[in-house]
């Protein structure tokens, strides 16, 4: 395997991470800044009031778009594995 392969694997396969876990850190981007208003707007500072709230929206977005997710790791491996062929020859 040359350098050049092994860089663009590596490339690959940090753009399916951001891919696949920008649903849950958007959606828990969202809610954390919504609570942050809602704390700076009632002067509530609790730095516990945070974490429920986000990791409701975190599990919530993984049962959202756990298939998507699923599909597209999937799919990332079988192309993975496929590709493996033309680089060992």
């Amino acid at each position: 395997m040359s350098q050049d392969i092994a860089i663009q694997l590596g490339r690959e396969a940090l753009f399916m991470v951001m891919l696949v876990s920008a649903p849950m850190l958007g959606l828990g981007l969202i809610v954390g800044v919504a609570v942050s208003i809602f704390q700076a707007t009632t002067q509530i500072q609790e730095q516990t009031l945070v974490f429920v709230p986000k990791i409701v929206a975190t599990f919530v977005a993984i049962l959202i778009f756990g298939p998507w997710i699923l599909s597209m790791i999937v799919d990332y491996t079988r192309e993975l594995f496929l590709s493996f062929n033309s680089v060992i020859r």
